[in-house]
């Protein structure tokens, strides 16, 4: 079988299982579970900030930096496709009671002049901008990476009209293989920044918040409330600080892996490989007789397992427990369901 619906669905390893059952551990909620403290100092430290609180999930995550940085009532601007708009179940709404505005999906090409022209001050009857948020790299824009340039951009908007910028980094680790930006010239970019270790990076659970000492603090409050206070979390702490060491460079074995099923499936009109960057390829069905849904089950039928985004758009995601014999599979199986409908 090749599953390569997402980077999720990886497997700890037999040495990641094996740091887990040796970590030390404590209660977390009490923060004397010394594995966590030490994996939460890490991150902040990679990312050049104060501190980090680790959450069970990368929605958790995002909303809870979400809360820190817009008040209820207050507004977010974000990409039309962001992720935390489209696939956090509405939380922003319905839990941090964030008004939300959006700029039109364009995944990671985004124009700073357009966005910071969107701002709204205080004042009036209208609702007042707090925040802007990014991602990056870029789901629906295919694994696409924000430019550093873009970044500091509206770094500067941000600063300009005294409002924060969030980071949705889920997949921030592999735009800093891709591109070799520092993690710390990212995280200095942001007032918040969400990152997930289950997603390339093999850890079977867990994201972080990163931030100020003082917003992290009020993070804490947030997460319980929220439920998500955990105990002898150190567990999960303990496979997260091991895929940190041993599994962000290999990224880029898996951006290899992608452009090989760009290049392969190029010649059917329905990726273009120059567009693929990280680990995410999304396969443009609209030119074809088939929908996503009937490619994805064809794929299944044969063992490949792939995803259905929008009705006429698929993706297929590269990761470690896909290897070259796993890939090259896939590959003769969907050239196989294009060459059919050519």
């Amino acid at each position: 079988m090749a599953d390569l619906r997402s980077d999720t669905v990886t497997r700890p390893s037999i040495a990641m299982r094996r740091a887990m059952a040796e970590a030390i551990v404590g209660d977390d909620v009490f923060g004397d579970d010394p594995t966590v403290n030490a994996l939460e100092a890490r991150v902040a430290a990679m990312f050049g900030h104060e501190a980090a609180l680790f959450a069970p999930s990368g929605t958790m995550a995002n909303q809870i930096a979400l809360q820190l940085v817009v008040p209820p009532g207050g507004e977010l601007l974000a990409g039309g496709d962001a992720h935390v708009l489209v696939y956090e179940m509405g939380a922003a709404a319905v839990v941090g009671g964030i008004s939300s505005r959006t700029w039109g999906s364009v995944g990671a090409d985004l124009d700073p002049a357009q966005i910071g022209a969107m701002v709204r001050k205080p004042g009036g009857y209208t609702v007042a901008t707090r925040a802007i948020a990014v991602e990056q790299t870029h789901n629906l824009g295919g694994g696409g990476v924000v430019p550093l340039p873009t970044l500091q951009a509206l770094r500067d908007i941000a600063d300009q009209h005294e409002i924060a910028l969030h980071c949705d980094g889920a997949r921030i680790w592999h735009a800093h293989v891709a591109d070799g930006v520092p993690l710390d010239t990212y995280g200095r970019l942001f007032d918040t920044l969400s990152v997930c270790l289950s997603k390339g990076l093999g850890a079977p659970v867990g994201s972080l918040v990163i931030g100020s000492a003082d917003r992290i603090a009020q993070a804490r409050i947030i997460r319980k409330r929220l439920g998500g206070g955990m105990r002898q979390v150190g567990i999960l702490a303990a496979a997260a600080d091991y895929a940190l060491t041993h599994n962000i460079t290999r990224l880029a074995e898996d951006h290899e892996r992608a452009q090989r099923v760009a290049v392969a499936l190029a010649k059917y009109g329905v990726v273009d490989p120059t567009q693929v960057r990280t680990n995410l390829i999304l396969v443009d069905l609209s030119g074809t007789r088939l929908d996503a849904a009937s490619f994805v089950a064809r794929a299944a039928a044969q063992d490949v397992h792939i995803a259905a985004m929008l009705p006429h758009l698929a993706r297929i995601v590269t990761h470690l427990d896909v290897d070259d014999n796993a890939l090259d599979r896939a590959i003769t199986v969907l050239t196989g369901i294009l060459a059919e409908e050519a």
